[in-house]
């Protein structure tokens, strides 16, 4: 018998497979005491902030945080602020002036201080991502512990278009150094309300 053969046929007889119960994930994944303060310190991280306020403070919260935006999309019911309709341009070149986006999240992630968007309102998905500026806004009740938790709520059933955001654009490839808003918006807001 050839070495090769001696090692194939120690596989064979050492390969047994035994009825073994799969491990049940019922309470799987991290949990949190308090969700908002763990997503605020995860948010903080990475470069962005979280606030928490009264739904009828949005406006004046957002024009305080932005004095000099000129162009503003809002995608949020609850905010007037917006002066751009991105929703009305053909094009998505048209939105590169674009200071500052107000969107609405789905819902928030404390485990790593995300946010999952799905506007079904919002016609270019670039508007996340060409803006100067974001503004998240949430319901106070929809802060989840863990991505588990939040897999649980992503429907797949339908082709259509979401995405985790987390604070503003960033890299840290050159020298581990991170670079805020490389090459997307340069600050980012989490603004839960209730």
């Amino acid at each position: 018998m050839t070495s090769k053969e001696q090692i194939l046929q120690n596989i064979k007889s050492n390969n047994i497979v035994e009825d073994t119960m799969l491990p049940t994930y019922s309470n799987f994944g991290i949990k949190f005491e308090d969700k908002y303060a763990k997503f605020s310190t995860m948010l903080e991280s990475v470069g962005g902030k979280a606030l928490f306020i009264k739904k009828e403070e949005l406006d004046e919260t957002i024009k305080e945080l932005y004095k000099e935006e000129k162009q503003i999309v809002s995608i949020v019911e609850e905010c007037t602020l917006g002066n751009f309709d991105s929703n009305i341009q053909d094009d998505a070149h048209n939105l590169k002036d674009v200071d500052l986006a107000i969107v609405k999240g789905e819902f928030a992630v404390a485990e790593n201080g995300a946010v999952w968007i799905k506007n079904k309102e919002n016609r270019h998905r670039s508007l996340y991502f060409i803006a100067q500026n974001i503004v998240i806004v949430v319901d106070k009740n929809s802060i989840l512990n863990n991505m588990h938790e939040a897999y649980e709520l992503i429907s797949f059933n339908q082709a259509s278009y979401g995405v985790f955001v987390s604070g503003p654009s960033k890299t840290a490839d050159i020298e581990q150094s991170l670079v805020i808003g490389a090459h997307g918006p340069k600050s980012g807001y989490v603004i839960f309300v209730e």
